[in-house]
């Protein structure tokens, strides 16, 4: 990879998002800031056969094709089978090299401190808004350096070049128009040259194995809202309350002790409390679909739900974001005092 970046120039209207120095590491505060929309990548709808033995008009395969992804989707949920698709994913997310370790700021680093991480990683949520990268690029960065400082020992002031150039192989990875080595250093106040970031990245995929791809909690969530979503029409609100609690725990080093699957299915279950809480947030096609049952989540809803009712983090990129009416302000939001223990118990079948 290297120097055979993509060679995509930055909006003329980006502004420099310094980081600070090793000395600010320690500050909490962040400059609040209007943000634009990120742009969403949807996932394919899987393999559907159009039945093209007919002449057909693109109406008529457009009606075809939406109906059988809908055939498809309702008889894996009735036989109580998820996807293939996502038993890989599963088990993907299990391989011990995938995962970074749940305690690496104890046993790893000697420099870097937990409020160093959340600096970093609500840093670079303003970078992707920035740069209009898509979420999957966050979540992805946010796993290489996880994974990296988990069995790398490194200086506070290379934590930032860390997420910089974790962010430029995931943006390769994810982005149609990746922004350019060059833009990540001007992100950065030219902290860093261009070769150190080269020399970064370099370390990085070795470490990795060039082994770029890595399902993230963003995955898991498009999977989820499939098995969630009950009527036809999609509930935007919802879906958006989904993203905004799952880029929640991001900042969270606490969360890295959860699988990105818990993650993503602890958001539908306290997303689906927040807007509905009369009704059981955990459906038996969610259960099946996931292969969680609700008691399994009680720990991670929780802290979930810790981090959407505590207004006072210093680390406000997030929050930020989600205020913005173009996401229906669902930072805003707030769940009931308590989540009733019934609802971890099980669900009504009968209401599935």
């Amino acid at each position: 990879m290297g120097n055979d970046e993509n060679c995509v120039s930055a909006d003329g209207s980006s502004k420099k998002r310094a980081f600070g120095s090793s000395n600010t590491l320690n500050q909490q505060a962040v400059s609040p800031r209007k943000r634009s929309v990120l742009g969403e990548l949807s996932a394919n709808g899987g393999n559907v056969n159009l039945g093209f033995e007919d002449v057909c008009t693109p109406e008529m395969i457009v009606k075809k094709t939406l109906k059988k992804i809908a055939e498809k989707k309702d008889g894996q949920l009735k036989k109580g089978h998820s996807p293939l698709i996502y038993q890989c994913l599963r088990s993907m997310e299990a391989e011990e090299k995938r995962r970074p370790l749940s305690n690496y700021m104890e046993k790893v680093q000697t420099d870097i401190t937990i409020g160093m991480r959340e600096i970093l990683v609500d840093w670079l949520v303003e970078v992707a808004d920035e740069y209009k990268l898509i979420s999957d690029t966050l979540y992805l960065a946010v796993s290489y350096i996880d994974r990296y400082l988990s069995s790398h020992a490194l200086s506070r002031n290379k934590l930032q070049l860390l997420g910089v150039s974790c962010m430029l192989i995931a943006s390769k990875h994810e982005e149609i128009t990746p922004p350019r080595i060059e833009d990540f250093c001007y992100i950065t106040d030219n902290t860093y040259v261009k070769e150190e970031v080269v020399e970064m990245e370099k370390d990085i995929l070795k470490f990795l194995n060039f082994e770029v791809s890595n399902p993230t909690t963003k995955t898991f969530i498009r999977s989820f809202l499939r098995a969630a979503n009950e009527n036809p029409t999609p509930n935007l609100k919802f879906e958006i309350l989904v993203c905004y609690l799952a880029e929640l725990s991001l900042l969270n080093y606490g969360f890295l002790r959860f699988n990105p699957s818990m993650i993503a299915a602890s958001a539908i279950f306290l997303s689906n409390f927040t807007i509905q809480p009369e009704k059981h947030p955990w459906s038996l096609a969610l259960q099946l679909y996931s292969g969680y049952e609700a008691f399994e989540l009680v720990e991670c809803v929780l802290a979930l739900r810790f981090l959407q009712l505590c207004k006072g983090f210093s680390s406000q990129a997030v929050r930020q974001k989600y205020m913005h009416p173009k996401f229906k302000c669902v930072a805003e939001l707030r769940p009931p005092s308590a989540i009733p223990p019934s609802y971890f118990q099980g669900h009504q079948p009968n209401k599935c």
